[in-house]
């Protein structure tokens, strides 16, 4: 094998078709996917979790003019912000992030499909069910609830059930 000769996954890098600023606030962006994993689709992502954790992307921190200037780069491999590129984010780290977001459809798609109430979801979650009717009436849920849907539905939706202890019975 040479050094240059590419070996194929079997696994399609995904690649952004479109991007388009939502809330330069919030940091939430539009993703139209082009190919991948999420081909076809189209998400709403929350980029705070990578801006808020390496200093790269402090610029876009306090800055949702500058966050507004988000577009593709590369044929849509990465997401760049300013008019040079001076930040850029890969596709794959967007991808990611997509895979963790849950929106308010998403939420009812899961509860629909574990044959949930919101009661028994707020249980399962250790939400108040008042703030399970919030999620589906809002845009994007906390990544915390996304991350404990897809924990839950990973590991069979098994509610435990403790004493006062707070210890499985």
């Amino acid at each position: 094998m040479s050094a240059t000769e590419l070996v194929s996954t079997g696994v399609k890098l995904p690649r952004i078709k479109e991007v388009r600023c939502v809330d330069g606030k919030r940091r939430i962006v539009s993703i139209a996917w082009a190919r991948g994993p999420r081909e076809g689709r189209t998400d709403r992502v929350d980029l705070s979790p990578l801006i808020d954790t390496f200093k790269f992307y402090r610029p876009l921190r306090h800055d949702p003019a500058l966050f507004g200037t988000v577009h593709m780069m590369n044929g849509g491999s990465a997401l760049a912000w300013g008019n040079a590129d001076e930040i850029d984010m890969a596709a794959d780290s967007v991808m990611r992030l997509a895979e963790e977001t849950m929106t308010a459809d998403d939420f009812r798609e899961f509860l629909a499909r574990n044959n949930l109430t919101q009661e028994a979801a707020a249980l399962l979650l250790g939400r108040s069910p008042r703030q399970l009717k919030y999620y589906l009436s809002a845009g994007i849920l906390p990544r915390i609830v996304s991350l404990a849907c897809i924990g839950l539905e990973v590991h069979g939706l098994k509610a435990r059930n403790t004493g006062r202890t707070g210890r499985p019975a």
